[in-house]
């Protein structure tokens, strides 16, 4: 088990192959098809919300019935940070099981010959052992701020490893860690630590604050991958790798929160002062105070909408 599907070949050997490309307009999925297209390949399936909505499963069997994509790329989720997890935790879950659920099984019953499901990061314990090894999986208690959009992503692998192991079909999955890069989401609530950041001082230098308050010490480590590199790896991933174990995708290197906004308020051209609140926690999220008011940020992994 675990092995090629019986109508296996490379994924670079055609580049004229039907390529579903689930998301392609999120940070992730427009990296994929901005990769694919220097590659040459030249049948890219592409569908918007409006044309095609993945949570209906009778729409999504009709495309691939018509369609018949070679391969296919689900890069497709509903996304947020802690706020939006927090407040709507019954969308996280039921939407992207959804999504997932009904591309995947349109996948193998229209005869696709290999599909990548793409998660992230926050699918491993709160305190999982650094770096993460693909083995801490369903190790511990997940972040709870996050686990209904975690759940649904490890149900997301589990069910490609099912489909190897009882029709070995092809299917692969990939765990990006923090990712960032064009069309990454600056909602002021919502985004996740590089692009708050960004955001934080690019505003503040606008309104001409004399500081930036974040609490805890900076010490936190984060690893972070550019987005276009996640779009290399996938390709990789594609054409190389049959394996029953997802995969983590990651730079391999850490910086701290305190080097990481120390270089934003440096490239955005930031004056004033970064002050950090040693009196307030360090964890696995950090606020951010502007103007009188405390915001919070996520350090989860991965927009793919």
């Amino acid at each position: 088990m675990g092995g090629r599907g019986p109508n296996a070949g490379s994924f670079l050997s055609d580049k004229s192959a039907r390529v579903f490309v689930a998301g392609h307009r999120g940070l992730v999925g427009s990296a994929i098809v901005r990769k694919l297209q220097s590659l040459g390949f030249t049948n890219l399936l592409l569908r918007t919300h409006a044309e095609l909505d993945l949570t209906v499963q009778s729409d999504v069997n009709a495309f691939f019935a018509a369609e018949k994509p070679r391969f296919v790329i689900l890069a497709a989720a509903k996304v947020g940070g802690i706020h939006a997890n927090s407040t709507y935790p019954a969308d996280f879950i039921s939407i992207n099981l959804q999504i997932q659920t009904n591309v995947i099984n349109s996948s193998y019953l229209h005869g696709v010959q290999k599909l990548l499901f793409l998660g992230s990061s926050c699918i491993y314990p709160k305190f999982a052992p650094q770096p993460i090894p693909e083995t801490a999986l369903l190790s511990g208690p997940l972040e709870p701020t996050n686990e209904w959009y975690a759940i649904a992503k490890i149900a997301g692998i589990k069910m490609c490893q099912a489909y190897r192991i009882q029709f070995n079909w092809d299917a692969i999955s990939g765990m990006p860690t923090n990712l960032y890069g064009p069309n990454d989401n600056f909602h002021p609530e919502n985004s996740h630590v590089l692009p708050a950041l960004m955001r934080r001082f690019h505003e503040a230098k606008l309104r001409g604050d004399k500081e930036v308050v974040v609490w805890g010490t900076g010490s936190p480590l984060r690893e972070f991958l550019h987005v276009d590199d996640l779009a290399d790896a996938v390709v990789f991933l594609m054409d190389k790798y049959s394996g029953l174990s997802h995969l983590n995708v990651g730079s391999g290197k850490e910086v701290t929160i305190k080097e990481l906004a120390e270089l934003v308020k440096e490239v955005v051209g930031f004056e004033g002062e970064l002050v950090w609140d040693k009196t307030k926690p360090d964890g696995m999220d950090f606020w951010i105070l502007i103007s009188g008011t405390w915001k919070m940020s996520s350090n989860n992994a991965g927009c793919y909408c």
